[in-house]
């Protein structure tokens, strides 16, 4: 009953964290950032296309100042990383170099190696800001190279009042703190990449292009010993849009009780076009992968239209949905947390309302 309480508290009128935020500030107090803004953001890519939260990156580090300049940085081997430079090259008009290291050693993300090189890279060109998203392939890499050099890292950052100050949500989103950085070393942030929407490129900004620049790698230096390995990487063919960036997302829960049960969440996410996610609780359960599991620990989401079909509505989860612009809710409890912040409920059994939906609803054109 105490946590029942305490949760509609928490999210009492829609959005609480996003609408009416406590506010804290925090100043991490070293020396003063004087030097000029130049921007370095570590880039992320697959089969030859930058991420789209890559470019929210490029959008966020527009409002670290004005007349910045921000460089990509590139990483990896072949063909698919050329291709993924000349695409990063046009990704957006603010972009004004794009760096390429091509290795063999850069072949996987992995931490290590990628940090060696990011602060090889600063060495070169003194940036006043190391940017990455909040991906895993960010949070992955810039904690480690905030290591190396020394500096406290500010993560998830949702919005950018200057070149030193910014703010994170904290208590599971639920209260915003605004941090100024007076740090000696360069500013290292990651970003969420929804609160950093892109916008479409015009025909004019097409046709400025960045310069493409290979790194000189003979005086790189590795660890000689390293302490991980790549072992393999799994993905799913699908037609499906990526979950950080749908328009839709459909999200089923433990209550599917099955990893068959699971593919009638498919199914609807296939008929309406959208991208399909899970709560904690239906990963560890083994339902689907874990790189579809929504919320806090997982991926922060922020589509037009969120439907959850078994999802009780924990704290955790509700972070990483609290900025869908609408969230329908199913599920057999009607005194479950997930009403409090939907803007559509149905209380009933989501093993009748999803083969329902799936006979009624027209196929996706």
């Amino acid at each position: 009953m105490t946590r029942t309480v305490l949760l509609r508290a928490l999210t009492k009128n829609k959005f609480v964290a996003s609408n009416a935020p406590r506010s804290i500030s925090i100043s991490i107090s070293i020396t003063n950032l004087s030097r000029c803004i130049s921007t370095l953001i570590i880039a992320e890519h697959e089969s030859g296309s930058i991420k789209p939260q890559t470019v929210s990156a490029v959008v966020a580090a527009n409002s670290l100042g004005e007349n910045s300049s921000i460089s990509l940085l590139l990483a990896g081997s072949g063909s698919s990383l050329q291709e993924a430079a000349s695409q990063a090259a046009s990704c957006h008009p603010s972009v004004s170099e794009v760096l390429v290291a091509d290795s063999d050693k850069f072949e996987y993300p992995l931490a290590e190696p990628w940090a060696k090189l990011v602060d090889f890279v600063r060495q070169q060109g003194d940036y006043s800001h190391i940017l990455a998203s909040s991906s895993s392939f960010g949070k992955n890499i810039l904690p480690r190279v905030a290591a190396l050099l020394d500096v406290s890292p500010i993560t998830d950052v949702v919005k950018i009042l200057g070149s030193d100050q910014f703010i994170r949500p904290i208590y599971a989103g639920n209260a915003l703190c605004t941090v100024r950085y007076t740090g000696a070393g360069p500013c290292m942030l990651t970003i969420r990449s929804t609160s950093f929407p892109v916008t479409p490129i015009t025909a004019d900004s097409e046709s400025k292009k960045a310069t493409i620049s290979q790194i000189d790698l003979s005086n790189f230096k590795e660890d000689s010993v390293r302490k991980s390995r790549y072992v393999g990487s799994s993905t799913q063919d699908t037609e499906r849009p990526d979950l950080g960036s749908a328009r839709v997302v459909i999200t089923g829960g433990r209550a599917l009780k099955s990893v068959e049960n699971f593919k009638m969440i498919e199914k609807l996410a296939e008929k309406l076009g959208g991208a399909v996610g899970a709560t904690r609780a239906a990963v560890d359960a083994g339902y689907v992968p874990n790189d579809l599991q929504v919320g806090q620990t997982g991926k922060i989401v922020a589509p037009e239209l969120y439907m959850a079909f078994g999802v009780s509505g924990a704290i955790q989860h509700l972070a990483g949905i609290k900025d869908s612009k609408v969230i329908v809710a199913v599920n057999k409890d009607a005194d479950a947390p997930i009403f409090q912040v939907a803007d559509y409920g149905l209380v009933g059994d989501l093993f009748e309302v999803i083969p329902e939906l799936l006979e009624k609803l027209p196929e996706k054109k």
